[in-house]
């Protein structure tokens, strides 16, 4: 574990999502506890996407937009929402410079998948098709996300190619859910990682899915075809149950003619890039937002 991270490890709460309402309301007691970032020069705008139902939107729109991403908050499906997002949301588009649309999409269990899924494909229409007055161009449009919001990430770009939908340029995946079969090492064997455990994955799938079985469009690892997708950057944490099911989903990427940049970073774990003060921390951040803005450049 990294040293900087180590003294935390009392202060996060216990990794259980048996009651989703209650962790809700511990959630957004953590997100508060995170400073504002600076949004000067930042238009920030709560906005409605017409579907059925609507879907609730933040939109941060710098000064000269390199681009624009459709960012989906972490949270395991279950937890999550514009607020809770909004001092990550602030940071990307500060770090990137890219038009930021956040989006509140529904939560298991109140509304399993494939309702996530619906909110992100009707947001990210939405935004090919606004470009011109949100003030990015059409062609520079990426998804991205943490955690879950990265899985439904990876998820709507399957989607996208698929149906020949709004043209992706990247996917930015930091730390994704992307497998509900829990078969990889690191799965099986992080059954005590911080924050995230093997027992809370089994709970997140459980909420999300309802005992149905997934398609790749839940569970993006279980695509048997990978190519055609947009060129990704993809960030795991060393101890944490995701890792090698998104080490594996970049490695197939890439076997597929992918273009994919893989960061495992050392002596992390799920989700600890919160923690300001740590400089791994602060890098993971930086990293991001540098990755989007080069991916976005004209």
């Amino acid at each position: 574990m990294d040293p900087e991270l180590e003294p935390f490890l009392a202060l996060f709460p216990r990794a259980d999502l048996s009651d989703p309402i209650a962790q809700r309301e511990n959630f957004a007691k953590l997100a508060t506890s995170v400073p504002a970032p600076d949004l000067a020069g930042v238009e920030v705008e709560d906005r409605t996407v017409p579907a059925d139902p609507d879907v609730p939107v933040r939109v941060y729109r710098p000064r000269d937009a390199q681009g624009a991403i459709v960012w989906l908050h972490g949270g395991g499906f279950v937890m999550g929402d514009l607020e809770t997002e909004h001092p990550w949301a602030g940071r990307l588009v500060q770090a990137s410079g890219a038009v930021v649309i956040s989006v509140g999409y529904r939560l298991a269990p109140e509304h399993r998948y494939p309702a996530a899924l619906e909110d992100v494909w009707a947001v990210l229409r939405w935004a090919h098709e606004q470009a011109s007055e949100l003030g990015f161009d059409p062609q520079r449009l990426a998804v991205g996300g943490h955690s879950a919001g990265a899985g439904l990430a990876a998820a709507v770009s399957l989607r996208a190619r698929d149906e020949q939908g709004p043209p992706i340029r990247f996917q930015l995946l930091n730390q994704p859910g992307l497998d509900d079969r829990q078969q990889t090492w690191s799965a099986v064997n992080f059954t005590d990682t911080p924050w995230m455990t093997r027992d809370k994955v089994t709970q997140i799938w459980g909420h999300y899915l309802g005992g149905r079985p997934a398609t790749p469009y839940a569970a993006p690892s279980r695509a048997d075809d990978l190519s055609g997708l947009p060129a990704a950057y993809i960030a795991t944490a060393e101890f944490d149950p995701n890792r090698d099911e998104a080490i594996e989903y970049g490695l197939r990427m890439l076997q597929a003619g992918v273009p994919v940049e893989l960061h495992q970073w050392a002596g992390t774990f799920h989700g600890s890039q919160a923690l300001l003060s740590a400089e791994v921390s602060q890098r993971q951040i930086a990293e991001i937002g540098a990755v989007l803005r080069r991916a976005l450049a004209p």
